[in-house]
């Protein structure tokens, strides 16, 4: 029983991802596109600044081959709107299905063991600290940049510093659960969740001051605003995800854990002995 009932949640938890993500879609693609669309501009003016103001390597016909075959490969093999379209539509949907799909895990493990809270309300808590841990812990100390505005020879070392705080987050959100649940019985809960939320503060603010920072995360003299517009979107984004991922997965949860009770109290209720 208690198999097929995670089973049942993870396939919630997927539906109720990808539900989430068609909402994130819309957000990404009517606030997050145009910043995108933006920071292209830009770096494409800053190239082809760049390609008048450099010395030209070959002159006459030879000149004009190697201007013709680096257009060559310089050309996109997916064009834009098919990237800003259908491109991000798969994105958005298969990383809403993918985080749907742990949350549900998630939710499977902490209903009943951090509070007695109802399915919603579990729901909700996980969604909420999935997205502090996943997602905004992470992007305070590496906020998201626009592509083509980083130096691309540290790409590497930025996607694996973004992805250990990640790992770091979620590493220290877990141990302030279980932090809060062994000094619940000393300190009551509300107390507890307060230390627990404290020893979370301050270990991701050490993490903060001793990773490195990534200064070359954006190219000196890119538009400030147009970066503060792409990070809002990016951060709108994750909110709407998780907001919806709560919303329809609690009550898809709420309505499955509801039916095994009933089902479960109907089987208890034939096997149980008649007395009379």
């Amino acid at each position: 029983m208690y198999a097929s009932t995670v089973r049942g949640l993870l396939v919630r938890g997927m539906l109720a991802g990808l539900i989430a993500g068609l909402f994130a879609f819309a957000v990404a693609y009517v606030v997050g596109e145009p910043p995108v669309r933006g920071s292209i501009a830009v770096e494409e003016a800053q190239a082809a600044q760049d390609a008048a103001g450099a010395p030209s390597a070959h002159a006459g016909h030879g000149g004009d081959a190697a201007s013709g075959e680096a257009a060559e490969e310089e050309e996109e093999v997916v064009s834009r709107p098919v990237q800003s379209t259908v491109g991000l539509a798969t994105g958005v949907l298969v990383y809403g299905v993918a985080l749907g799909g742990i949350a549900a895990l998630a939710f499977s493990f902490a209903l009943g063991r951090v509070g007695g809270f109802s399915p919603r309300a579990t729901a909700a808590l996980t969604a909420a600290g999935a997205f502090a841990t996943v997602y905004l812990v992470p992007f305070l100390k590496y906020p998201a940049t626009p592509p083509a505005v980083g130096n691309p020879d540290t790409i590497g070392q930025r996607t694996t510093l973004f992805f250990l705080m990640i790992l770091l987050s979620v590493l220290l959100g877990i141990g302030a659960i279980i932090l809060g649940r062994r000094l619940a019985p000393r300190l009551g809960n509300w107390n507890a969740t307060l230390a627990a939320s404290g020893g979370f503060i301050l270990a991701v603010a050490l993490a903060f001051v001793f990773l490195p920072a990534n200064d070359d995360a954006v190219k000196p003299g890119f538009p400030a605003a147009l970066l503060w517009e792409f990070r809002i979107a990016s951060l709108a984004v994750q909110l709407v995800l998780w907001a919806v991922f709560a919303i329809v997965f609690g009550v898809l949860a709420q309505r499955l854990l509801a039916a095994r009770a009933d089902d479960a109290e109907a089987t208890a209720r034939q096997t149980a002995p008649a007395v009379g």
